[in-house]
């Protein structure tokens, strides 16, 4: 079956190499890029349908018109420019924290802390697949959450409860030989970790 589950994105994949020259190229990219606006307005018809698109396109020309008077830096430039420093130290801080939130380390014990709960071994590859499902659900709910509560609300949220469930989690590992059910509470708590990163980092 595993062979199967993972050959299926494959189908994906085709379904896209089959469908793709089907698709018009992005009206912003024939107008700015290539400066065709013929093709850009074919474009825009064939995404919006027929009907008045000058407002659209004149969004479009006012973007043009700015990268064009926007320079482009190079890396040590934009690591010397005072006006972008806080944006870079904030970039820096949230992939260093992406990287090292605790999510591979989860992905990578989870497989010996279902064992230790006991679980057969048989379903143990499924529980495995769940916490992956779990994530791509949370991350679909991430994207409806957003518009909501704005970005750091979901990043402060999201950090601050898995530094809560990762507590937690130690705790119940170092437990686990005296109470039997802190195993079943642990497994609780790596999905839990999964969904908070899915739906906050």
């Amino acid at each position: 079956l595993w062979p199967w589950l993972l050959a299926s994105s494959g189908l994906s994949a085709l379904v896209q190499l089959v469908t793709l020259p089907f698709f018009p190229d992005s009206p912003s990219y024939l107008l700015i890029q290539k400066g065709n606006e013929e093709a850009c307005r074919k474009a825009i018809r064939k995404l919006w349908g027929e009907g008045d698109h000058q407002a659209e396109i004149d969004d479009i020309m006012k973007e043009k018109v700015t990268m064009t008077s926007t320079k482009t830096l190079r890396v040590l430039e934009v690591i010397k420019e005072r006006s972008l420093r806080w944006q870079l130290y904030i970039l820096m801080t949230v992939m260093t924290t992406l990287q090292l939130c605790g999510i591979n380390a989860i992905y990578f014990y989870s497989f010996e802390v279902f064992h230790t709960a006991k679980f057969e071994e048989y379903l143990i590859p499924y529980v495995s697949l769940g916490v992956g499902l779990c994530e791509c659900l949370s991350s679909i709910l991430c994207s409806t959450l957003i518009d909501r509560f704005g970005r750091k609300v979901l990043l402060w949220g999201g950090y601050t409860l898995m530094c809560s469930v990762l507590a937690l989690l130690t705790m119940t590992l170092s437990l686990q030989h005296q109470f039997f059910w802190m195993h079943y509470f642990s497994v609780i708590l790596i999905f839990l970790f999964v969904v908070f990163y899915g739906i906050g980092p």
